[in-house]
């Protein structure tokens, strides 16, 4: 009864029936297990550890919850015995292939542990399986496919997703759907999830040309059918194995191509996926034994997002100066301001623009950053202080960067703010005078061989801090402990919460150089960071989730930040911290290719995904074999 209500997301019924059965019979090690996967996925971690801890004292062959425990304990980064845990991970998984059942590491956390490629691609293979298993009752025949386009000569696309809605996806690539030539394409977007009621979803279902909700349509034969006779030739898989998927339609192959793009980083191992749409960069074709697909690469990163539509005030940052200390080295990220419109400042302010000046290989690079000079900042100290709102300056309003309550729909990034917004190091009690190193990933992404290389980085770059996130709190003590351990002195590692979309692009601005999580980089959080115009390292591994930030710096030309060991990682984060000068010619490179490099640029982005769309379906038209599309 418990997992029937799971089924049904009845969170507190299945909490109940689960320990009911427990009461009845407190040693029955499936009912604490069951019981912990209700509070995993209800985010109260702690006491899921708790119960999975019962379950396997009760039952200790017990892979299920050994592999949970495991997950979950990754989450709060408790490391205790890690290299036993890791080994005995990859023994139960590989013990779960070999006897042909479906493994207990789910395929979206197998990039966190140090598993082959072929076991990583077996994981997702199996769960495809599952999908082909669970139509075979549908008993449809198969569907047949034209060689020959619509009368009007164009390709119909589908994306599917669940995620049309408030999700990192729809904030990298609510745009796309609209911007796509018409001419060209013809798209429709069908979303498996119902409305959420945010201007996201709004965006996308009014800008693409058919939008169809199947949500509706809970069998996944008839949603097949309404795909086939919507006549889609290229069927985008957005989900993968993301919560909210449908990948039984797709086992249906109501298209005659089917691509994985964008929502889950890794391989479908599903025979009935065609391609996986990327780009050199993140699955070089040295490593395509990783994936069950053919690889179809994009000119520059397969990564977008929608920052120059949803952070326009972004664009530009003002600088902060009081005029009562003119001796003071103005710095670009510890006072800043933003607003769509900078005009009521002038008459407050004297603005002006000042040349930062850094080297780059001997060359000087320039930036130019606006000065908004105050006769005194008292006020907005003030202001920040204690925890007020908003202030005036000589009748103009500016708005205490953290009272994102004001606005919600700006909060969520549905809305452009149009307030004048001041963001300060001292409202994330960050020192003004440090370099700053920061990661807004969540926790799990970190293991120890990364915190190591952060420590190193910390004790060799004088005067420095690492800004890290609560996410979720009850790590932080745990990277607190392990980070001491590894040597590293008091007061160097600063948490804040975790905060809405808008505020946490937009403090991002207040940090010197991101440190990345190699394990699994941050994709999201790396153009998010990218667009408040902070650089970062990353070090590439082999998995398609450990190169996607790499891929996004070399779009933006700056390959000499993807490291090419750890030490090398350490080196040029070191040299970043140390080097003011490199810093900044580095920091004014990040600023000026958010807007001139092709990362932030949807238009483009869409063009090249639809000539990547009639590459595929040249090579069906002509009844070729599918195979990678790289040039």
């Amino acid at each position: 009864m418990g997992n029937t209500l799971k089924e049904m997301h009845d969170v507190q019924g299945a909490l109940q029936c689960y320990t009911r059965a427990i009461q009845i019979n407190p040693a029955f090690a499936d009912a604490h297990s069951n019981l912990a996967s209700v509070h995993k996925d209800s985010g109260n971690i702690p006491e899921a550890i708790q119960s999975y801890r019962t379950a396997l004292k009760l039952k200790p062959d017990f892979p299920d919850a050994y592999c949970n425990l495991a997950h979950c304990l990754q989450i709060v980064c408790d490391w205790t015995d890690y290299s036993g845990r890791m080994k005995k991970i990859v023994s139960i998984v590989a013990d779960q292939l070999d006897k042909n059942r479906l493994p207990s590491v789910h395929p979206h956390h197998s990039m966190l542990y140090p598993l082959s490629h072929e076991f990583r691609k077996a994981i997702a293979g199996r769960h495809a399986q599952l999908c082909l298993e669970k139509i075979q009752v549908l008993h449809k025949p198969l569907y047949r496919f034209s060689p020959n386009l619509a009368p009007d000569g164009r390709i119909r696309i589908g994306y599917v997703s669940s995620d049309f809605g408030n999700h990192p996806t729809s904030h990298l690539m609510q745009s796309i759907p609209g911007v796509h030539n018409r001419a060209r394409v013809e798209i429709f977007c069908y979303s498996l999830s119902p409305d959420d009621g945010t201007t996201f979803r709004q965006k996308v279902s009014r800008e693409t040309e058919h939008f169809i909700d199947l949500s509706a349509i809970q069998c996944n034969g008839k949603a097949a059918d309404r795909i086939y006779q919507d006549g889609i030739h290229v069927l985008v898989n957005m989900n993968g194995y993301t919560k909210g998927a449908r990948n039984e339609i797709f086992a249906l192959r109501p298209a005659p191509i089917q691509a994985m793009w964008l929502g889950y980083p890794g391989t479908s191992g599903a025979s009935f996926m065609d391609y996986i749409i990327t780009d050199e960069q993140t699955s070089p074709v040295s490593l395509a034994h990783q994936y069950s697909e053919q690889l179809a690469f994009l000119p520059n990163t397969f990564f977008i997002g929608d920052h120059m539509r949803m952070f326009p005030h972004l664009k530009e940052r003002i600088i902060m100066a009081d005029s009562s200390n003119p001796g003071e080295q103005v710095k670009d990220n510890v006072a800043v301001i933003n607003a769509v419109d900078i005009d009521p400042l002038k008459d407050v302010a004297n603005v002006t623009q000042v040349i930062m000046e850094g080297k780059h290989r001997d060359e000087a690079v320039k930036a130019n950053v606006t000065v908004a000079e105050l006769s005194t900042t008292s006020g907005i100290n003030s202001m920040i202080l204690n925890g007020q709102l908003q202030t005036s300056v000589n009748g103009v309003n500016i708005q205490n960067g953290l009272a994102t309550q004001i606005n919600a729909k700006a909060a969520t990034g549905e809305e452009v703010p149009g307030e004048i917004m001041v963001t300060t190091r001292q409202q994330y009690m960050l020192p003004d005078d440090a370099v700053v190193f920061c990661n807004f990933n969540q926790l799990y992404k970190i293991d120890p061989a990364t915190l190591k290389m952060w420590v190193n980085i910390l004790n060799r770059v004088p005067n420095s801090v690492m800004w890290l996130l609560r996410f979720p709190q009850v790590g932080e003590t745990n990277i607190h402990v392990a980070a001491q351990q590894m040597g590293l002195k008091n007061g160097k590692l600063i948490f804040s919460n975790v905060a809405a979309k808008e505020e946490h692009v937009r403090r991002g601005q207040l940090a010197d150089v991101c440190l990345d999580t190699p394990l699994c980089n941050g994709h999201t959080t790396g153009m998010d960071v990218l667009w408040a115009g902070t650089p970062m390292v990353t070090l590439p591994g082999e998995t398609l989730a450990s190169r996607v930030a790499s891929s996004q710096l070399c779009t933006l030309e700056l390959n000499e930040l993807v490291a090419k060991s750890r030490e090398d990682f350490e080196n040029i984060a070191v040299k970043l911290g140390n080097d003011t000068d490199y810093r900044r010619a580095i920091r004014a490179k990040v600023w000026e290719g958010r807007l001139n490099s092709p990362l932030f640029d949807v238009r483009l982005y869409a063009k090249d995904l639809e000539d990547l769309f009639y590459k595929m379906w040249e090579k069906f038209r002509k009844g070729e074999k599918t195979s990678h599309i790289i040039h």
